[in-house]
């Protein structure tokens, strides 16, 4: 009889081997971990080690990336938000005004909520953080809305009346989203929008009766408009007002 064969132990699973990220992957993950943390948290309240500790890297890797230290990651968190936030106003421009309206702002109050510490320090102006960059940076944000608000108008070249009227819709929608958070997200979200929605056409019918650019905006954007959409809605609940107010005509 041939003597057995050696038992052989079996053979170790080889351990993944280590990838080593891009600076571009890197900076993106250092990105996700700030915004993670500023998102929940003032900035005066988040460290380069908090960040670094997110991120499962040494804290002078963090440096290596951003040497300004959380100043330089902070603005950097926030062109990457406010990227984002740029983004939830561009919608197909197809179908009723108010149903695209009533998507963006469910993108915008979606990130609202997410970032709910963090944005309200963004809005309110308040942290040590704040700069004239970042300043820049919310204003940027604020104008790239206007732009597609208008875009969806077909308004290319905007007179004065019209631009103002959707600046201050874009204002009311960031003070109610504030209020919003201040409140514990009450009324709920679904609500908030409608609501914000319903100002948008009310802010458009008053400015259409003395500013004839809104009016023609208005009037090709109601021609779209479903009876039983967000529009038709409003005139059903607003008409019974309206006609107790009849003595004034």
């Amino acid at each position: 009889m041939s003597p057995a064969a050696p038992i052989r132990p079996p053979a170790r699973a080889s351990a993944p081997a280590y990838r080593r990220l891009s600076v571009e992957e890197r900076r993106t993950q250092l990105l996700a971990a700030a915004l993670t943390l500023f998102a929940h948290r003032a900035p005066e309240e988040v460290s380069i080690d908090d960040v670094a500790e997110v991120a499962g890297v040494s804290r002078p890797l963090v440096y290596r990336y951003f040497p300004g230290g959380k100043q330089q990651l902070y603005e950097a968190a926030l062109r990457s938000a406010a990227d984002d936030l740029e983004q939830c106003f561009a919608e197909p421009p197809t179908g009723p005004l108010t149903e695209r309206l009533g998507r963006a702002l469910d993108r915008y109050l979606a990130f609202v909520d997410e970032h709910d510490t963090g944005f309200s320090a963004l809005l309110q102006g308040g942290s040590v953080a704040s700069t004239s960059r970042t300043s820049a940076i919310v204003d940027g944000v604020r104008r790239a809305a206007a732009d597609q608000i208008l875009a969806h108008l077909q308004v290319a070249e905007p007179a004065p009346r019209l631009r103002m009227m959707v600046r201050m819709w874009i204002t009311a929608v960031e003070a109610a989203s504030l209020i919003w958070l201040d409140e514990g997200k009450q009324p709920p979200v679904g609500e908030l929008r409608d609501w914000l929605l319903d100002q948008f056409m009310a802010l458009m019918t008053a400015t259409a009766a003395s500013d004839e650019q809104t009016a023609t905006a208005l009037r090709a954007a109601l021609a779209l408009e479903r009876p039983d959409g967000c529009a038709g809605a409003l005139a059903r609940r607003v008409l019974p007002v309206v006609g107790d107010a009849a003595h004034l005509l």
